[in-house]
């Protein structure tokens, strides 16, 4: 197993066997009175089982399925509401980047950058992402194996980002539906940086209404707590204090008041597995001589 570099990220330190991470919050940005409510109390949270909390939401979701679909308050707006969260409770934040024109006034403002699914091989993205000196996460497209991430985080490194994290969020599984392989974690995090899983997107169905995203809620825990064991040094999740009226995949966020056992058991759990040893078994055809079994 390589060793996980030691990564800073909203001033954050994440590395294997650190504090639990996540990156929590909103979809899409509605309005400040939800983004505070939800920052508020995820903060709380955050003290009460000893985890590193970042803030997200995004500015603009420039994927959405329908050219109809509410895509947020833009760059400059949204900026601004962000930054107001930052300020008045004292969180790092994060939001999605989609064009290199973004990539410098959102470093001014948030603590992490984040490269959507659909972008993460615009090389273009990635190297202005990296030469704004801020830690950047990239998620997984849902296209691409595992392994292959290794050429976008070369990407960041060429162009000057040592601070990277990586985020798995399923893999496209015939039509409307994805599946999350947790080979996709110890994988990845064979490019040496830390693999955060995306509980909510995981359980996304794309397309799954015909005009916009579906999803499938009830499973998130399971999911969530599968990656916590199978290795990943952090969760990101979507939280809304009402999913069912939320204005962007509502269908696969966490309602705010039911995340916190959620947290605890995530955390709970990781902090037990930090404990125990990897397993390393030999690959085929490695194994030499198998140890006598002992008498009985």
């Amino acid at each position: 197993m390589v060793a996980i570099n030691k990564v800073t990220a909203g001033g954050h330190t994440i590395q294997e066997g650190g504090k639990f991470f996540i990156i929590a919050g909103p979809c899409v940005i509605e309005n400040f009175e939800t983004l505070e409510t939800t920052a508020t109390e995820l903060k709380r949270l955050s003290k009460v089982y000893d985890f590193n909390l970042v803030f997200k939401s995004s500015f603009d979701k420039a994927n959405r399925t329908s050219v109809n679909g509410f895509r947020g308050p833009g760059l400059e707006k949204g900026l601004e509401m962000l930054a107001d969260i930052k300020r008045k409770l004292d969180l790092p934040v994060l939001s999605d980047i989609h064009e290199t024109e973004q990539c410098a006034p959102a470093a001014r403002v948030l603590d992490i950058l984040q490269i959507p699914a659909f972008l993460c091989r615009q090389t273009d993205l990635l190297v202005a992402a990296a030469k704004t000196g801020k830690a950047v996460n990239i998620k997984k497209g849902q296209f691409l194996a595992p392994a292959d991430m290794k050429n976008a985080v070369k990407k960041l490194v060429d162009s000057g980002c040592n601070d990277i994290l990586l985020t798995e969020r399923g893999t496209t599984f015939g039509y409307n539906n994805l599946v999350v392989d947790f080979r996709a974690i110890p994988i990845m995090k064979e490019t040496g940086y830390p693999v955060i899983f995306d509980a909510t997107h995981s359980v996304q169905i794309p397309g799954g209404q015909g005009d916009s995203s579906s999803g499938l809620r009830q499973y998130i825990p399971t999911l969530a707590r599968a990656a916590v064991v199978a290795g990943a040094n952090g969760m990101f999740m979507e939280v809304h204090p009402n999913p069912d009226v939320a204005k962007s995949d509502g269908p696969n966020q966490v309602p705010l008041n039911r995340v916190e056992e959620l947290i605890k058991q995530c955390v709970g759990l990781y902090n037990v597995v930090k404990t125990y040893p990897d397993i390393q078994l030999p690959a085929p055809g490695q194994c030499g001589v198998e140890p006598q079994l002992a008498k009985i």
